[in-house]
């Protein structure tokens, strides 16, 4: 199995890049961009496109609408991402709207150990 960049999907994230979801966006803004070890939002891996990636720490960060009927779909993906070596990381729109500094902190305490190891 070899992970590539999928071109058809590059459009898509272009897209998702520029119409990101208010959580997505003040995720970013506020904490990700500036963080000290580098994110890309909107990456395309293999066939999927993720919402955060962080490669040094082998980490992806997906922000999750809560969608009750998109648990299987998201339960593929996560195993098919796992496959890689990644780790995926979800956090739901609640936690980012409720508990901001709580997020960040859970992210930063994943991206350290990651990098750890």
């Amino acid at each position: 199995m070899q992970r590539k960049h999928t071109p058809r999907l590059t459009g898509a994230a272009q897209s998702l890049r520029r119409n990101m979801t208010k959580e997505e966006r003040r995720l970013w803004y506020d904490f990700l961009r500036q963080y000290p070890i580098r994110f890309l939002r909107q990456k395309v891996i293999g066939r999927y496109i993720v919402d955060f990636y962080c490669r040094q720490a082998a980490l992806v960060i997906e922000v999750d609408g809560g969608q009750p009927d998109a648990v299987e779909y998201d339960e593929i993906r996560t195993r098919w991402i796992s496959q890689w070596g990644l780790t995926v990381m979800r956090i739901s729109n609640k936690e980012v709207n409720q508990n901001f500094a709580a997020v960040c902190q859970a992210i930063d305490c994943a991206v350290q150990e990651r990098i750890r190891q």
